[in-house]
Formats: C-alpha cells, structure tokens, sequence
C-alpha cells in the first residue's frame, strides 16, 4: 500500500504539534530555520499592517532618508498633499508600530527609524531563493 501524502484540506497542525519531518527524497530548498510564533507573527503583522497604506510607506521612506535620519512633520507635509494632522495621525500609527520613534523639541516631534523592526520586517519578506 503507498503512502498518502496529506492534502493541504485535510492536514491540520494542533496547537503545540510540530510539522512531520521532510521525507529524504523530497528537495527542499532552506528558507526559514523553524516557523515563527504567535507572538512574533502579531508584531511582525502590525509593522506590515502599518506599511500597507502608500502614505505610511512614502513616510517612513522620507524618515529614514532625511538628514540626519530623523525628520520632524514640519518637513514631512510639503511631500503629500495631506494636512499636518493627517500626516501626524499616519505617523503616530507608524510610531504604534514601532517601526518609527519619536522626540519632543518644542512645539515639533521629530521622527526616525527603529532599523532593528525594520530588519525584522525585511528579513521575513528577504527568504533566500533556492540555488538553481
């Protein structure tokens, strides 16, 4: 009798049960080392759920190319044609995220990057292809 490999319909992994080990013949290429948590997988999904809106990404491009690395609203607001509220609120979401971090001066928060969440993010979507 052969043996049935599972389908994707009917394999189903319970909380805390490890997936099956890899039959010798079958190739597989390394991508990750082992699958990530519940706990990593909802930071990572709130730092690309902040980077899914084209202003949010245009933002954090600005900060993390502004001179200096950090950036205050004031000169963010001339790139959109958005009110300083609005950019403040997509930048707090940013902040919530943590994928930006702030600092008071006066009236001005000035804004820079978290380069070790933006890594994190990076690295996720950054698997490496298999040799060919």
């Amino acid at each position: 009798m052969a043996k049935r490999r599972a389908s994707c319909d009917d394999a189903e992994l319970k909380p805390g049960e490890k997936l099956p080990p890899v039959e010798p013949e079958v190739p597989r290429p390394p991508r990750i080392a082992e699958p990530m948590d519940s706990a990593r997988s909802a930071t990572l999904a709130a730092g690309f759920k902040a980077l899914a809106d084209p202003v949010r990404l245009r933002l954090l491009s600005l900060v993390a190319s502004h001179l200096d690395g950090e950036a205050c609203v004031c000169d963010l607001v001339g790139a959109f044609d958005l009110t300083q509220p609005t950019i403040s609120h997509h930048l707090k979401i940013l902040r919530d995220a943590g994928l930006v971090e702030s600092t008071r001066r006066g009236t001005w928060v000035y804004y820079r990057l978290v380069p070790e969440a933006v890594t994190a993010l990076t690295g996720v979507i950054g698997i490496p292809l298999p040799a060919r």
